[in-house]
C-alpha cells in the first residue's frame, strides 16, 4: 500500500461529496421510531434510507452489492458486502436513525438545520451516526486507491440504534448465513477523547430505564385545603429516589448496580485522565460556578464508563410555570435513565429498579413503573496485538499521536449482540463523538478533520487485519488465490 496516497484521496472524497452529502442527511429529521410513533408513515426514514443507499450504490468499488432488507413492521436496514481476498470477513456497523430536536440551539443553527463552520458541521446526526455508512466505503476505496488489500467486507447500517436495537437481532438472524462469522467488528458511532488523536473504546455501559408514576389523588385539589394532609407526589417520588440515589454524591446505593472495576480498565482510566488533563470535565458547556462531581482525574473517567449513574430525563403531569394554579396535583410521572456497567446484567437491573421504586410506598400511594428499555453494556474481549500494534500505527500516521483506550459511557446495544454471538471476534471502536460534540443535545456538529482521519485509520486497520498472522493453511490459501488473480 502507498501510504502516502490514503490522506489526499480520504480529504478529497470527504469533501467534494461526503461533506454535502451529509448536508442533505441532516436535513431529514429522520427520527429514531422511539420519538416518532408514525415514523414509517411520515417517510423520513426512507427518505434517509434512500439518500445513503443511493451514493452507496454509486460508488466505484469492484464488486460493491447495496441492498435495503426490510423485515414485516421493523425499520429497514442497508445491508452492503464488498468482496475481498482470502476467507476471512470484516463486519462494519454504523446506523442512520437520530435521537429528536432538543432545544437550546444557538441562533442560526438547528436540528435540521446544516450549518458548516470552519472545521464543524452542525445538525442532528451528522456525527450520530450519518457519517458510518460514507466512511466506510470511503476507507475501502481508498484502501484500494493506494494498493492496499482487504479481506470480505459486510457492512451494516440499521434504522433503529437510537431506540435500543430492538430490531437489529432480528435482522443479524435473518441475515446470519450472508454474514458469516467476522474476525474483526468496525463501529464507527463511539466517541473520542480530544481531535488530536485516535481513540479505541474498550467498553459501553448499559441502560435501563423506565417511566415512574405516583398517584395520590383521582383528581387535583386547592394545595391550600390539601396540603398536610395529601401528600405530594413529588416528595413521595424524592423518597423513592433516595433508596436508589445518594443526594449528596450521586451514588448509586443499592449493590445490585454495581460491579468490581477490572485492573487493565483502571489503568487505562488513569493514562486517559492523564491524557486528557481538566478537559476531561471542562469540555461541557457549564454553568458558572457549577463544579465536577470530583477532582481526581480517573475517577472521573470511571465515573462516566464504568459506574451507574442515573438522570430523570421527563416529567408529566406538572403543568408550565405560567399555566400552573395552587392545585395539589393527584399524580406524576417521571423518567428515568439509569446507566449500568458493561458486565452488569440488564434484565437483572431492570427488574431490581422496578423493585427499588415500587416495593412499600411511601404513604401507601400508588406506584406503577413501566418499562421502557433494557440494554446491555460491552466489554471488548483481549486486544490482539495485531490490532494494537495497527491501531498504534494508524494514530501515528494520521495524527502524529498514539491511540488511546478509554470506555465510553453510551450504550451501543450492537455490541453486546455481536459480542455474544461472535465471541471470538477483534473490535475497533471508535467515533468522532468529541469535546463538545454534544451528541443527543442542541448544538451537535460534526468535526470533519476527525473524520477525515478516522476514515484513513480504518482503512489502514483493513489493512492490518489483511496482513495479521493467521496459520500457514490461511496463507497458503490467500496466497494461491492471490496468484490466480494476478496470473488471469
Amino acid at each position: 500500500m502507498e501510504d502516502r496516497k490514503l490522506a489526499p484521496f480520504v480529504d478529497g472524497v470527504w469533501e467534494q461529496d461526503i461533506v454535502p452529502q451529509l448536508v442533505d442527511y441532516i436535513r431529514i429529521p429522520n427520527k429514531s421510531p422511539a420519538f416518532d410513533k408514525d415514523w414509517a408513515a411520515a417517510g423520513h426514514m426512507q427518505r434517509a434510507v434512500d439518500l445513503i443507499a443511493g451514493w452507496c450504490k454509486a460508488q466505484s468499488i469492484e464488486g460493491l452489492t447495496v441492498e435495503v432488507v426490510r423485515l414485516p413492521g421493523r425499520t429497514p436496514l442497508i445491508y452492503m458486502e464488498v468482496p475481498g481476498e482470502g476467507d476471512d470477513t470484516v463486519l462494519l456497523y454504523g446506523h442512520l436513525d437520530k435521537q429528536p430536536e432538543m432545544t437550546g440551539w444557538f441562533d442560526g443553527l438547528g436540528p435540521w438545520q446544516p450549518v458548516r463552520k470552519g472545521d464543524k458541521l452542525y445538525g442532528r446526526g451528522g456525527a450520530d451516526d450519518g457519517y458510518a455508512a460514507y466512511a466506510s466505503l470511503t476507507a475501502i476505496r481508498a484502501l484500494r486507491e493506494a494498493g492496499g488489500r482487504h479481506s470480505r467486507c459486510v457492512v451494516l447500517i440499521e434504522a433503529c440504534e437510537e431506540s435500543g436495537s430492538y430490531d437489529l437481532p432480528h435482522y443479524i438472524d435473518a441475515l446470519k448465513a450472508r454474514i458469516g462469522t467476522p474476525s474483526l467488528v468496525v463501529c464507527l458511532d463511539s466517541g473520542c477523547g480530544n481531535y488530536d488523536q485516535l481513540w479505541c473504546t474498550t467498553s459501553l455501559r448499559g441502560l435501563v430505564g423506565g417511566d415512574i408514576r405516583v398517584d395520590v389523588l383521582t383528581e387535583g385539589v386547592h394545595s391550600g385545603d390539601a396540603s398536610g394532609i395529601v401528600p405530594s407526589t413529588f416528595r413521595i417520588f424524592r423518597q423513592l429516589m433516595e433508596r436508589l440515589e445518594d443526594s449528596a454524591t450521586g451514588r448509586i446505593l443499592p449493590k445490585e448496580f454495581h460491579i468490581a472495576i477490572p485492573a487493565q480498565r483502571q489503568a487505562q482510566a488513569k493514562l486517559a485522565g492523564k491524557v486528557l488533563g481538566q478537559t476531561i470535565w471542562q469540555r461541557f458547556p457549564w454553568q458558572k460556578g457549577t463544579k465536577a462531581m470530583a477532582k481526581d482525574l480517573q475517577q472521573l473517567v470511571l465515573n462516566r464508563t464504568w459506574r451507574p449513574f442515573v438522570e430523570l430525563i421527563g416529567q408529566d403531569g406538572v403543568p408550565h410555570v405560567e399555566k400552573a394554579g395552587n392545585v395539589l396535583r393527584p399524580f406524576s410521572t417521571f423518567k428515568l435513565s439509569l446507566r449500568i456497567p458493561p458486565r452488569a446484567d440488564e434484565k437483572a437491573c431492570l427488574q431490581h429498579l422496578k423493585k427499588v421504586m415500587t416495593q412499600d410506598p411511601p404513604n401507601g400511594a400508588k406506584i406503577t413503573f413501566s418499562a421502557e428499555k433494557a440494554s446491555v453494556g460491552w466489554d471488548a474481549p483481549p486486544l490482539a496485538g495485531w490490532l494494537e500494534n495497527a491501531a498504534a500505527a494508524a494514530s501515528q500516521a494520521c495524527f502524529g499521536k498514539p491511540c488511546v483506550y478509554m470506555g465510553e459511557g453510551g450504550t451501543i446495544p450492537f455490541m453486546g449482540m455481536l459480542g455474544a454471538k461472535f465471541p471470538d471476534a477483534q473490535f475497533f471502536i471508535t467515533g468522532v463523538l468529541g469535546p463538545q460534540s454534544n451528541a443527543h443535545g442542541p448544538n451537535e456538529f460534526l468535526h470533519i478533520p476527525m473524520g477525515k482521519r478516522l476514515t484513513a485509520c480504518v482503512a489502514r486497520i483493513l489493512q492490518s487485519h489483511f496482513d495479521r498472522p493467521r496459520g500457514a493453511a490461511k496463507r497458503a490459501a490467500s496466497g494461491r488465490k492471490s496468484a490466480g488473480r494476478r496470473a488471469r
